[in-house]
């Protein structure tokens, strides 16, 4: 069996990763200088399936060991680990061929999924990926919602037409293109998925259309773009509302006359590749703006997929939550966890922000913390059993609201949160009258002050991490960071008592 051989000189980082690798099962190997790797390798000793690197060592760095390694194993996905602000590694280690890299510090969850993925790659030849897609979870859901979701997959499943799905973060949107790929004509051919938000723009070109050896600086060798891997079967472009317009402009010809150059090259490719695109944002308003092309807009909307939210399906949760939990049972190696009739009723009742990503992370995490096999009201986390009342009592209105509006009455007072919002805008709306400078920011002031209580409870909760509260709450990195700095949430006392930090571990 292949394993994944780290190479770093700081031991905690090995200590970590191999920790991390051996309870998912992982066989791994250790060194801490690139000069053992190809000493090991010119030895005979079998190749790792991958290899993950740090960039500086002392002797021969990161990116060394990967020209060395691209030179005596094309195919091996090498991940370089690295400074988060290091722009100046990061774009080498994609020129130099990276499969991915990894920011220092890093989440181990990320990390783990990262290998992973790496890991299934190099384990199946390059132009098949059916043994992928045969380890996919098809979709679940029998809320009718769902039900027009998959009557649409049914109707395309003869089609290889352009698809944009819409819908909330986390709501499960590579999901359903993975559907759509498994059901089509396309199914025995490659399935690859981008997110062309969280790779820098100077570098998503190279990613989607490739470049050829000398192209720029560190360009060592030719790469293969994810247009040119994806040849046959489909690419998956997540979070299309944010590709920078100059890319938005070559995805446009590729879609118009199916043909594209790499980088540095003068030989242009057809392209045979079913693109379904997906974004969490409004296409049409981006388009208003100036900020996502028309023509493109239109090129992707020949057929709209509408993911619901899953407050939108709320009698999915319980499917959902004896799903989750049975698989993150299988993972850990132990019995699946059962929620009593009053946790399962409180779950279902909940509005999860962060959608399905958002329940799959609970039950991930009451598979590990919860103390017993049976999970009961109070052996949900704190945060989770306080959301209800915190929102009662006033806190969301209460941020940054003039004095001359009334606070909400005791939680006790109401059902649930939204009566108790319910009263307090019919207060607003009424009282507007009596402060006439205030009455047309009822609005944004509701929405600022409710995005700053859900980020800072969020960030209170991860000791101010930023990266595991804006996977907790199912949005981007980018999304917090532009928050946290528009709401001016580090001047907040609460903020402030809880330091704010990109990583986490």
């Amino acid at each position: 069996m292949k394993s994944v051989w780290i190479v770093d000189d700081d031991q905690s980082i090995r200590w970590v990763l191999e920790k991390a690798l051996g309870r998912a099962d992982i066989s791994q190997r250790s060194f801490d200088h690139a000069n053992d790797v190809i000493n090991a390798l010119d030895a005979g000793d079998p190749p790792p399936q991958v290899l993950i690197s740090d960039i500086r060592m002392p002797g021969p760095s990161g990116l060394d060991l990967l020209a060395r390694i691209k030179t005596l194993l094309p195919e091996l996905p090498v991940i370089i680990m690295t400074a988060y602000s290091d722009l100046e590694s990061a774009v080498a280690a994609f020129q130099g061929g990276a499969f991915e890299y990894l920011a220092k510090p890093f989440d181990i969850d990320q990390a783990l999924a990262l290998i992973q993925r790496a890991m299934a790659q190099s384990a199946k030849p390059t132009a098949v990926a059916a043994e992928e897609e045969a380890g996919v979870p098809e979709i679940q859901g029998h809320a009718p919602a769902m039900q027009e979701v998959f009557r649409a997959i049914g109707r395309l499943s003869n089609s290889s037409a352009t698809v944009l799905i819409t819908g909330e973060s986390g709501s499960g949107k590579e999901l359903v293109a993975r559907a759509l790929h498994r059901h089509s004509p396309r199914a025995k051919k490659p399935f690859i998925a981008i997110n062309t938000a969280a790779i820098p723009k100077d570098l998503l070109e190279s990613e989607l259309f490739g470049h050829e050896r000398g192209a720029f600086t560190g360009a060592a060798t030719q790469r293969r773009g994810r247009f040119e891997e994806a040849d046959g079967g489909t690419l998956f472009l997540d979070e299309i509302g944010d590709m920078p317009s100059e890319l938005q402009t070559r995805l446009l010809r590729v879609l118009s006359d199916g043909h594209y150059y790499r980088v540095g090259g003068h030989q242009s490719i057809k392209s045979n590749v079913r693109v379904i695109a997906a974004t969490h944002q409004n296409l049409e308003e981006r388009v208003r703006q100036g900020l996502f092309r028309e023509d493109l807009f239109h090129r992707l909307n020949v057929i709209r997929l509408r993911l619901p939210s899953l407050k939108e399906r709320s009698e999915d949760i319980p499917d959902l939550a004896v799903h989750f939990l049975a698989r993150s049972a299988k993972e850990l190696g132990g019995e699946p966890k059962q929620l009593t009739p009053a946790a399962m009723s409180y779950l279902a009742s909940l509005p999860f922000p962060g959608n399905v990503r958002q329940l799959e992370n609970l039950c991930h995490w009451l598979t590990v913390m919860a103390p017993g096999q049976t999970v009961d009201l109070n052996d949900l986390p704190p945060e989770l059993r306080q959301e209800q009342v915190a929102v009662a009592q006033a806190e969301v209105p209460a941020v940054g609201m003039p004095s001359s509006w009334a606070p909400l009455p005791a939680a006790g007072s109401y059902a649930n949160w939204t009566e108790a919002l319910a009263d307090t805008v019919d207060d607003l709306l009424v009282n507007a009258g009596s402060v006439p400078a205030e009455a047309d920011g009822i609005h944004e002031r509701l929405m600022q002050a409710f995005e700053r209580t859900l980020i800072l409870r969020a960030l209170h909760h991860t000791g101010g991490r930023r990266i595991e509260a804006a996977q907790l709450l199912g949005i981007g990195r980018n999304t917090i960071t532009r928050k946290i700095q528009e709401l001016k949430l580090d001047e907040e006392p609460s903020a402030k008592s809880t330091p704010v930090t990109d990583h986490a571990i």
